[in-house]
């Protein structure tokens, strides 16, 4: 399983900088860094509401699940 980040995508799309957004969000830049870069392990809600907030987004247009190959249903052998 893989949780994908798209913070780069919504930025772009507003036309917003890592020191913008790192500023209105109420993190640092080396932290949206590491969101943007998926080393994150874990978000906090109130980092995420705040996420949504500043980007006027919904969580779902800044993560995404990506299953993994060997999870997937599509990847498992059919026994006949």
């Amino acid at each position: 399983m893989m949780i994908v980040v798209d913070i780069d995508v919504m930025l772009a799309r507003r036309k917003m900088s890592v020191a913008e957004f790192a500023d209105a969000v109420g993190i640092t830049p080396a932290n949206v860094a590491v969101l943007k870069n998926g080393r994150a392990k874990a978000v906090r809600f109130t980092t995420l509401d705040a996420v949504c907030r500043v980007l006027d987004c919904q969580p779902g247009d800044v993560l995404r699940f990506v299953p993994d190959e060997e999870t997937s249903p599509a990847a498992q052998p059919v026994s006949s």
